[in-house]
């Protein structure tokens, strides 16, 4: 589902192919699976709405077992990737050719407005499912993007000017309980706010682990991604001002200098290794007391050496990664606006 094309592409027959598959997988309650293909034929009656297909990489047999086939995600930019594809595809067709679309994304707004946990922010899954996937989740972006794309919906504009006004009133209000949440669950440690985790409990708002190699903790990506949309907003408050410039100071004090994350050459797998000069990268996860990084696996053991995880998962999870680059090169450029608007 390509989102940086023309107008022009999205008024065609190989757009319209796409979205027609995305209007006839959408979930009873509105959301959508993760990892389809959506230049596939539409879903015909009787057929899954989330289908298991290893190849396609779709969701786990365990998973389909355990309900998915229901129950949309907004895990791996499923949903809200399939709204923002929609919403380009309604413009170019007024009237009946375009109103199916246009029904279809004001029906995944509701489903995103009725996903809000009350606290502010979503789970992994909606409806409700139980375990990990009921948390308030930042992994893969998840709330960033369905706060962004809410803020265009409430703002009405361009694109969105279709949306009702009551829609619209809505979809404001879910993004201050969303931001409002995403400035409380910034982890405050001996008095100073550092990141955030990447899920959190839906009623205390404490952070808490997901699969069994990952503990809680605070995470990089993640965070990154929430310090740069932080960093998009207009006219910041003075608490959103403050969130940036301390979780970008953490960042700066947390980088890994002079070190690699090789890959794998041998038997031995993937290995951080001693290389003057390489970096600044930083680990995935850091200790939410101690702030130094830690690394999870299969069997819930915490390592503090990346090398000392089992092949299996040193080989299979991005443990490093070089996310706090991007957060530097922002904030440079957000410190010169901020003069510049004072």
């Amino acid at each position: 589902m390509p989102l940086d094309r023309d107008a022009a592409w999205y008024s065609s027959t190989s757009a319209g192919v796409i979205a027609d598959n995305i209007v006839s997988f959408q979930t009873p309650t509105g959301g959508w699976g993760k990892n389809q293909d959506r230049g596939a034929p539409p879903r015909v009656p009787g057929q899954m709405y989330i289908p298991f297909d290893s190849k396609a990489g779709a969701h786990a047999a365990s998973d389909l077992a355990g309900g998915w086939s229901f129950i949309g995600t907004l895990d791996n930019d499923a949903t809200t990737t399939e709204l923002s594809f929609l919403v380009r595809v309604q413009v170019g067709r007024s009237g009946a050719d375009g109103e199916r679309y246009r029904a279809a994304f004001l029906k995944g707004i509701r489903y995103l407005l009725q996903a809000e946990l009350p606290s502010g922010g979503w789970p992994q899954v909606y409806p409700l499912q139980g375990g990990y996937h009921d948390a308030l989740t930042l992994n893969d972006d998840t709330m960033i993007k369905a706060t962004a794309l809410l803020q265009r919906t409430a703002a009405g504009d361009g694109d969105y000017a279709f949306v009702p006004v009551t829609v619209r009133t809505a979809a404001s209000a879910a993004v201050a309980r969303s931001m409002a949440t995403l400035l409380s669950t910034q982890v405050v440690i001996g008095g100073r706010r550092t990141i955030w985790a990447q899920q959190y409990d839906p009623l205390t708002l404490r952070p808490v682990g997901a699969r069994n190699f990952e503990p809680i903790a605070l995470a990089t990506a993640e965070s990154a991604a929430v310090l740069r949309f932080l960093m998009q907003q207009r006219d910041p408050s003075p608490a959103i001002r403050s969130a940036i410039t301390d979780g970008a100071s953490w960042f700066a004090s947390h980088a890994i200098r002079d070190r690699v994350w090789a890959p794998a050459s041998g038997p031995e797998g993937r290995r951080l290794i001693e290389r003057p000069g390489a970096g600044p990268i930083w680990a995935r996860f850091y200790d939410p007391v101690a702030q130094r990084p830690i690394f999870g696996d299969r069997d819930r053991s915490i390592q503090d050496d990346v090398n000392a995880v089992s092949l299996e998962r040193r080989n299979g999870y991005s443990w490093f990664s070089a996310s706090g680059v991007g957060v530097s090169d922002a904030y440079a450029k957000w410190k010169r606006r901020e003069v510049v608007r004072s």
